[in-house]
């Protein structure tokens, strides 16, 4: 993606579209080009070798030209299918779950409660990873492991109720697993 970034930055250049304008028609060489666009063949030449080493444009020699030509093979395609990604696509949920919690945890207990409801989920899921599955809990038990994340267990636990990750039944407690 930051290949495409850049190119996309290296084209956001008047100089360099009215050169590739240019290529689009025929191949040519350094000084027409910068006769057809009234600039130094200095500055073409700077712009060339920029979209050269992007690949967007080629270079083979003519007898005692360097004759440019625009890389169509780039241009094939539609500007939709060239900017969607090709590599595989990060789990963005799981980037911003990292997140979350590395902002609210500090050496392993949380800071704050958050107060946006995503992030709350996020953090009370992780503390929720402390209790076994299949285990039934005191309310006791409980208050203990929430305890070692934050002091007060008493919120955390209602929430962690209320969001579906423990299930309570009379005083006791256990890991909701359809989560």
């Amino acid at each position: 993606m930051k290949e495409k970034l850049a190119l996309l930055k290296l084209l956001a250049d008047e100089t360099r579209l009215k050169i590739l304008n240019l290529l689009l028609k025929e191949d040519s060489y350094v000084e027409k080009i910068a006769c057809e666009l009234s600039l130094t063949p200095a500055t073409i030449c700077y712009h060339l070798k920029k979209l050269e080493s992007a690949g967007v444009v080629n270079c083979s020699r003519s007898q005692f030209y360097m004759i440019y030509s625009l890389n169509r093979e780039m241009f094939d395609k539609p500007l939709y299918e060239w900017i969607k990604k090709d590599e595989p696509v990060l789990d963005t949920e799981e980037k911003y779950k990292k997140e979350v919690l590395s902002h609210f945890f500090k050496y392993g207990r949380l800071t704050q409660i958050p107060t946006q409801r995503k992030k709350r989920e996020i953090v009370l899921a992780e503390i929720g990873k402390s209790f076994e599955k299949g285990r039934k809990y005191t309310e006791n038990e409980v208050s203990e492991i929430i305890h070692r994340f934050h002091e007060d267990h008493c919120t955390i636990r209602r929430e962690m109720i209320a969001c579906g990750i423990l299930i309570r039944e009379k005083q006791t407690y256990w890991l909701n697993e359809q989560e």
